[in-house]
């Protein structure tokens, strides 16, 4: 292939794999007689990108069990656009076995796909990923890097079903052990609940972290328009991955990388969608990350404004009452929901498409007004999310207002405070526990720094003595995470977190805290000379690592209002690394 075409802005000669291939050196040699070894000829890298396929497909992540064959229809549609794929594995993150959880290596992937970029002889990429870390970890490395980057979303798996009942992932998982706790299901029940609740490939179909955060990479024009709400079991999940391939061949002749995609505006558009669709809390973290990775300033009181300002409109559990992703994309999907909001984005961002996003909203129509509400009458008139400070999080803390129980938006409780998941989890199952509805559960040491990784511990359950009571949800805080897929009225990601000193460290059982949203207000009721008394009396927790990987973690993370990116790996921490050396 040859391409003369004054249009764009990259030329055979000017491709970055041509300083691996073109030059008649001893070292350009040995590249192109070990593509040979391969079974490859000159036609293969003479004039064409070379595509890199970043493939986060493991044995163990039903995520993305498909993409073993969409890599296949990916490959297909660069060769179609004369191109030449590279397929390059990358860490998986199985959000369901790792652990202790995916969030401890996300900055891993990150990194991982930046060097991968970075060391090989690439002019573009497509990026393949889906669940839960895998988005914003692959985005943070192709950022970095800064190639010409197309993102093709797993796709939520199908509907779940059990007994005639529709099942989301996630959301009923914790739903129904609630009902098994409380003898409401016996165990035969609880297996064909098992077998139904997860009946395709494809990530959760709920709109959890996973799908938050694939609709935030459209939103921010990184997938071909729609790419995010298709399911990963439709025949045009196909037609998606084969067109993406094709799409970033022009992408590299373009030159158009993410730095010229991501921009405040783009950004803003993300989170303008992120907070109409109910925003998974862990979207937060991510985005900030993202958003500062591409150097541009980002913080909790973007969302605070945004969720004040923007409806949920997507009637998608666990934020909506009964749709799930697939009634999300029958009813027009992720562009049709964008088309109620066009009065909130920036509509002149460029997209992957090379067009701009109001371009790429054109004919989308909404088919289904309950599953994709009218700004006029919208799930939850007040965003999605809130930001509380006071003196137990003066960093700042996370709640998803629209999932919990109303009465809990303003109310003051007694802390009942486990240092330990374990101490937690022995606990909440004793009939003899001191706890009441009005109680306020707390669990520190589990973020960044204490989980190690901060898990998805932060939907604390509820104590088993008030589960047979029919208590369904209270008030819960804590320095952790919680799955996307979660509800109720847990607060989250308190900053800074307990591990690296926080005041909530210093809270005690008893102590009384007060919640109020309309305020965004969290705040405990103890005196300032007793806090410093407590704080002079409290050691850190032992580090959970004195060697590797995890010892990195802990000397570089940071706290969750910052993104909990590396501190090394954002953009203002020094010069942005140049072409590697060919010798």
């Amino acid at each position: 292939m040859t391409n003369n075409n004054s249009k764009y802005s990259k030329h055979p000669e000017t491709l970055r794999s041509a300083r691996w291939y073109a030059p008649d050196d001893l070292r350009s040699f040995g590249h192109r007689s070990r593509a040979m070894q391969m079974g490859r000829e000159p036609s293969d890298w003479e004039a064409r990108p070379q595509i890199a396929i970043i493939n986060t497909w493991s044995d163990i992540n039903p995520c993305h069990a498909h993409f073993k064959h969409r890599v296949d229809d990916i490959r297909r549609g660069i060769s179609e656009a004369g191109g030449f794929p590279i397929e390059l594995p990358a860490l998986s993150l199985a959000e369901n076995f790792v652990k202790p959880t995916t969030m401890l290596y996300r900055n891993m992937l990150a990194m991982e796909v930046e060097e991968l970029l970075r060391s090989h002889p690439v002019d573009g990429v497509v990026l393949m990923g889906g669940c839960d870390k895998t988005t914003p970890g692959l985005v943070l490395g192709a950022v970095s890097a800064g190639l010409p980057a197309i993102f093709v979303p797993a796709g939520p798996m199908l509907r779940g079903n059990w007994q005639g009942n529709v099942l989301g992932s996630g959301s009923d998982a914790w739903k129904y052990w609630d009902e098994r706790r409380a003898g409401n299901i016996d165990r035969d029940e609880w297996i064909a609940i098992e077998g139904g609740i997860a009946r395709s490939y494809g990530h959760c179909m709920t709109m959890g972290t996973a799908s938050t955060m694939t609709a935030i990479a459209e939103a921010m024009g990184l997938t071909l328009p729609a790419a995010s709400s298709i399911p990963a079991a439709d025949a045009n999940h196909i037609r998606m991955c084969a067109a993406s391939g094709r799409r970033i061949v022009d992408m590299v002749w373009e030159d158009l990388t993410p730095g010229r995609i991501i921009t405040p505006a783009a950004v803003n558009n993300a989170v303008t969608v992120a907070m109409a669709t109910g925003c998974s809390t862990n979207a937060v973290i991510h985005l900030i990350a993202m958003a500062r990775r591409a150097g541009i300033d980002m913080s909790l009181e973007d969302f605070d404004q945004a969720s004040r300002d923007i409806p949920v409109i997507a009637n998608v559990r666990p934020s909506g009452e009964h749709f799930l992703m697939e009634d999300f994309y029958y009813a027009g999907g992720l562009r049709a929901l964008m088309t109620r909001l066009t009065d909130f984005l920036a509509l002149d961002t460029v997209t992957v498409t090379g067009e701009t996003l109001g371009e790429t909203l054109q004919g989308a129509e909404v088919y289904n007004d309950e599953v994709i509400r009218p700004l006029s009458n919208p799930v939850y008139r007040e965003g999605s999310l809130a930001v509380l400070r006071g003196n137990l999080a003066p960093d700042g803390c996370v709640i998803k207002p629209a999932a919990c129980d109303p009465r809990f938006h303003d109310h003051t409780g007694p802390a009942l405070v486990f240092d330990s998941y374990p101490e937690m989890k022995a606990a909440i199952d004793d009939d003899d526990l001191e706890v009441t509805a009005d109680h306020v559960m707390v669990l520190r040491n589990v973020g960044p720094l204490g989980g190690p990784g901060m898990p998805e511990w932060g939907m604390l359950p509820i104590p088993t003595k008030l589960v047979k009571q029919g208590v369904r949800d209270m008030l819960r805080l804590s320095d952790a995470r919680m799955s996307g897929t979660s509800y109720g009225a847990c607060m989250l990601h308190a900053a800074p977190e307990a591990a690296a000193g926080g005041p909530l460290a210093l809270l005690r059982t008893g102590d009384m805290v007060h919640i109020n949203i309309a305020q965004r207000r969290l705040s405990m009721d103890v005196s300032d000379d007793e806090l410093a008394r407590r704080r002079a009396e409290w050691t850190p927790p032992r580090p959970a690592f004195a060697r590797g990987y995890g010892w990195m973690f802990a000397q570089h993370i940071k706290q969750a209002n910052e993104g909990c990116d590396f501190d090394f790996l954002e953009t203002d921490f020094g010069p942005a690394v140049g072409e590697p050396d060919i010798y």
